[in-house]
């Protein structure tokens, strides 16, 4: 009777397999369309059926003007996914964002783990575990702390002289132009070694690419920006559990080259050997008793301190995900947001001018230490405001992320902005929504207008202290570093190298574009890259203190 029953079930799925396979799409689209009580929230309506429209729009590298036209033609919340939601409202912020409140990072941020034999490494960026990253952070939290600035700052400034250096050798009046962001991205690259591994990776020196790791970088965002749209995709390609463990094996080698950049430097800094995969005779590094001959206080040897302290926690593992990351993601975000700086600063001849009026005003009154090079320290930097208004104004424009920041909504739900959404929904904001919100920047949102974070000088009183909330309210809506406790732990060293890169360079050099008519052309890998940004140098003479 069974074998019957079987052959009859048989029979009609070989008779019927097209109708039924189209009821069941339908049926999964269906449900796609009204999950999570979504279905009230207004959006592309193949973005509610199906997460492939939001890998087609990644995929095209342009999403965040795809969301800001969905956001100002649905409003402040919009659908983009099944499952997905985007927050415009800054209210927004503090809920999904804010500390203790629950909200879990997505597994789009699983894709961005490196591997390393067959092993993923989950950094302080792309881990989802809440836990795991709060101790993580706890262990390396001082080595990026304002106060270490100090002790950075001669790694810098060693790197940014050079570069100085390099710029008037290789471009000062060159016909040819510079390629401005992969010569930055050399830059921000060469300063993350010397910080990290007290050597210089050899970007600058050589102007080239070494390994190829940048342009390795550039493919892996193009991964991963799409694929993280739907993160069960990297299981079959990268993260194939089937490649893994034949790399942990031994029998092939899974490791992403990133890691094994990271490896190559770690190995020259300490004097050990490059492990290959799966070798497992010797430590991935030195042991405890190990003695480091260490003569500044790198990166590196900061977190090997953190393992010496917390060795139930701190693992050799651990040590090297933090020197991958610094590599992975700490040169492309500071060099597009350098690029951006110098891009508007060139797009706005009055801002030029304003500011490098103020340079020279400082150096005539003796403001400025370096009188030869250029060179411009941190503390030099924060006595400028009008640089500081330039950078923030290239950071508001031109955030570095360019698509939403996922988290998951807890079990219990959550009210966001107004909005009650029930848990295991995805939601985020994205800066380039936040930044040019009108009732924290301005109408004119899409101009570039440093004074905007400047307080007018001429109130007085009430109006005085009005104008100085205002600007107190838009430094606090700054979201190009993340929010909350997973705000980026590089953003003081990042800060630290554009703060004295962008006033050297201009106290160094006039700058200009190659074809003023010529519009830069940007890439929105999860990273929005600037590609065509062709600068002229000039050499400058550098302005002296009045006798």
């Amino acid at each position: 009777m069974q074998a019957v029953e079987d052959s009859l079930l048989v029979s009609l799925l070989t008779q019927y397999w097209l109708p039924i396979s189209v009821s069941v799409i339908v049926l999964w689209l269906v449900k796609n369309r009204f999950n999570n009580g979504l279905h009230k929230y207004p959006g592309p309506f193949l973005a509610s059926l199906t997460d492939w429209w939001r890998f087609w729009d990644v995929y095209r590298q342009r999403p965040e003007v795809t969301h800001q036209k969905l956001h100002a033609k649905y409003g402040d919340v919009v659908r983009l996914g099944p499952n997905t939601l985007s927050f415009a409202d800054p209210k927004a912020l503090k809920t999904i964002y804010g500390l203790n409140k629950g909200f879990l990072k997505s597994d789009f941020y699983i894709v961005q783990q490196s591997v390393v034999s067959g092993h993923r490494l989950a950094s302080l960026f792309s881990t989802t575990d809440n836990d795991f990253h709060s101790q993580f952070r706890r262990s390396v939290n001082a080595a990026f702390s304002m106060s270490a600035l100090v002790q950075y700052e001669p790694f810098v400034d060693n790197t940014t002289k050079l570069f100085l250096d390099q710029t008037e050798k290789l471009f000062a009046n060159n016909i040819d132009g510079c390629d401005f962001t992969k010569w930055l991205q050399f830059y921000a690259f060469d300063v993350i070694g010397e910080i990290t591994y007290s050597k210089r990776h050899g970007f600058v020196e050589k102007n080239e690419d070494i390994d190829g790791i940048i342009k390795y970088l550039a493919n892996l965002f193009l991964y991963v920006a799409p694929v993280g749209q739907i993160p069960f995709l990297d299981l079959i390609f990268l993260k194939n559990p089937l490649y893994l463990k034949l790399s942990q094996w031994g029998l092939i080698d899974s490791t992403f080259p990133v890691a094994k950049f990271a490896q190559a430097r770690m190995a020259e800094r300490l004097g050990t050997g490059a492990k290959g995969a799966g070798a497992k005779s010797q430590p991935l590094l030195p042991v405890a008793d190990a003695k480091v001959d260490v003569k500044s206080p790198d990166l590196l040897s900061k977190f090997l301190a953190a393992r010496e302290a917390r060795p139930d926690f701190m693992s050799d593992t651990l040590v090297q995900t933090m020197a991958v990351s610094m590599a992975f993601a700490g040169s492309e975000t500071t060099a597009i947001s350098l690029a951006s700086v110098f891009y508007y600063l060139l797009r706005n001849e009055a801002a030029l001018e304003r500011l490098r009026a103020e340079l020279d005003d400082f150096a005539r009154q003796g403001g400025f230490s370096d009188v030869q090079s250029g060179l411009v320290t941190w503390t030099e930097a924060q006595k400028l405001p009008y640089l500081d208004a330039c950078i923030k104004e290239a950071f508001r424009l031109h955030p570095a992320a360019g698509l939403p920041l996922e988290r998951i909504v807890p079990p219990q739900g959550a009210e966001i902005a107004g909005e009650f959404v029930k848990g295991g929904t995805i939601v985020g904001c994205s800066a380039w929504i936040i930044h040019r919100r009108p009732e924290i920047w301005g109408p004119d949102v899409d101009v570039y207008r440093p004074e905007r974070f400047l307080v007018d000088e001429s109130l007085t009183g009430e109006a005085r202290a009005e104008d100085e909330k205002r600007v107190r309210e838009m430094n606090g809506m700054m979201f190009q570093f993340g929010m909350g406790s997973r705000t980026c732990i590089g953003k003081n060293i990042s800060l630290l190298e554009i703060y004295k890169l962008v006033p050297s360079l201009l106290r160094r050099f006039e700058i200009r574009f190659k074809d003023p008519n010529e519009e830069w052309q940007l890439v929105n890998a999860w990273f929005v890259k600037q590609n065509n940004f062709q600068a002229m140098f000039e050499p400058r003479e550098i302005v002296q203190p009045v006798a």
